[in-house]
């Protein structure tokens, strides 16, 4: 009778206007190969935010999505946000 903990990204979304990186991760317990618990967590990597310790394929979309424009722009909507 082992248990195992499992945990993976299971979902990666990209929403917004700025291309937010949403990313699912699963965490899942096993007694032998029985599945006991799955539960859930989100976090979100939005432009300009440093990706570099996440998993390649993560860092591959950031990368592709935070261009120096999305960058920008979302800079100069945090900016005027702080006028409010």
């Amino acid at each position: 009778m082992a248990l195992t903990k499992e945990t993976f990204i299971d979902k990666i979304e990209i929403v917004g206007e700025f291309k937010a990186v949403q990313l699912r991760t699963a965490t899942i317990i096993k007694e032998d190969e029985t599945e006991l618990s799955r539960s859930f967590d989100r976090r979100v990597i939005s432009a300009g935010d440093d990706y570099s310790s996440e998993t390649a394929e993560v860092q591959a979309i950031c990368s592709a999505v935070h261009t120096d424009a999305v960058v920008q722009a979302y800079a100069d909507f945090i900016d005027a946000m702080q006028d409010y």
